[in-house]
């Protein structure tokens, strides 16, 4: 969830929303439909609106959404502007769109339930041979030289820290990939095209991709650095390699589970496979480094999947066997749904669950901002 403030620098950033703005430009029409899938404050929404649109569809699960409400008011927009606080693939129309602009990344394309949302939409919100903005992402690919990153990262989990061994803390930063900005000469490869992402065509929202490099110049590489280029329509997009103007993306760095010292002549592949696990990713990245035809000198296995130390209680919790019982918190939220049947007002159940939950519930502005904050959750408008 982002902040206004973070929303207004977004909107404020040349090269991606130019290119945006030159797109719709390129597209709408008067007799346009137009969505606009995770809408935030509207910009998109209420420039196709100027650019006019004959209905412009602003989808938007946060609050944020009202300000595309109260600024189509303010433009005379309101009555070509619908504004819909829920999530994309939740949401049905009584007309599909001729064009549906979006912009749900994050650093990198696979990002939460971005890919699948946009494939419902391609499916259910978008007219056959309609426009989707952005076309395709290019994502790329390098190795990089970072030994202050990478010192920044793992330099406190080792053996002597204060007398203390904390060697157990390196597996997990390691198996982690971050958002980094490096500088151009930090490259230590050309770049190389991983995968191509063709949002009008793609199926799955995992991916699997594997890339090779020849060296060709000593150097100590500390991971993979991960970019993409948006090709909104053919002729207009924008590229967040380090050399160009740094967008709200980034780049993203993989480390790798030690440096590794390239030889002139070495080949290095590197395979990225990343798979949606309810509402994020799980990354892995494989590594290995040799002579040409001969076994790599060098081979690592990471994944996120060991970036969090998981303990052996909330382990079992997740194994098939388990058999779960409902703590306080689940018994109160369990009341809580059970009254939300149509009948009741909120303060009639936050008065209930004062009575029912004297040991949780300590007051009737805490039972009501309890019931409420449930409501929001689940309830229907």
């Amino acid at each position: 969830m982002y902040s206004v403030a973070s929303y207004g620098k977004m909107i404020a950033e040349g090269p991606r929303v130019n290119a945006y703005v030159e797109a719709l430009r390129r597209v709408v029409k008067p007799e346009s439909v137009v969505v606009d899938m995770g809408s935030g404050p509207g910009f998109f929404a209420l420039l196709a609106c100027q650019l006019g649109a004959k209905r412009v569809y602003a989808i938007e699960p946060d609050n944020v959404v009202e300000l595309a409400r109260r600024a189509a008011i303010t433009n005379g927009f309101a009555d070509r502007l619908v504004c819909i606080q829920d999530f994309s693939s939740r949401v049905k129309l009584l007309e599909r769109a001729d064009i549906i602009v979006s912009d749900l990344r994050g650093v990198l394309p696979w990002f939460q339930h971005h890919l699948p949302s946009i494939c419902d939409a391609r499916l259910r919100l978008l007219k056959p041979g309609g426009s989707l903005i952005s076309a395709r992402d290019l994502i790329w690919a390098s190795l990089i030289s970072a030994p202050e990153k990478y010192e920044e990262l793992t330099g406190v989990w080792k053996a002597d820290l204060h007398d203390i061994d904390f060697r157990a803390g390196r597996s997990p930063v390691v198996n982690s990939w971050i958002k980094f900005r490096p500088k151009p000469e930090q490259l230590l490869v050309e770049p190389v095209l991983l995968h191509t992402l063709d949002y009008g065509r793609v199926e799955s929202p995992d991916v699997n991709a594997s890339i090779n490099w020849k060296i060709t110049k000593s150097g100590t590489a500390h991971g993979a650095l991960l970019w993409f280029d948006t090709e909104l329509m053919p002729g207009i997009g924008f590229s967040n390699h380090p050399a160009k103007p740094e967008l709200v993306y980034g780049s993203a760095f993989f480390p790798f589970s030690s440096p590794i010292e390239l030889q002139n002549g070495d080949e290095i592949g590197l395979t990225i496979k990343a798979d949606l696990v309810e509402d994020d990713y799980v990354w892995r990245w494989s590594t290995s480094v040799g002579a040409p035809l001969q076994e790599p000198r060098i081979s690592f296995k990471q994944s996120s999947f060991y970036s969090v130390p998981l303990s052996i209680a909330q382990l079992k919790k997740k194994a098939a066997a388990h058999i779960p019982n409902l703590n306080e918190n689940g018994r109160l939220t369990a009341f809580v749904l059970s009254q939300m049947n149509g009948n009741s007002s909120l303060q009639q159940i936050a008065d209930q669950i004062v009575m029912e939950f004297p040991e949780r519930i300590k007051n009737r502005q805490q039972a009501l901002t309890t019931v409420a904050d449930i409501s929001q959750k689940y309830s229907d408008d």
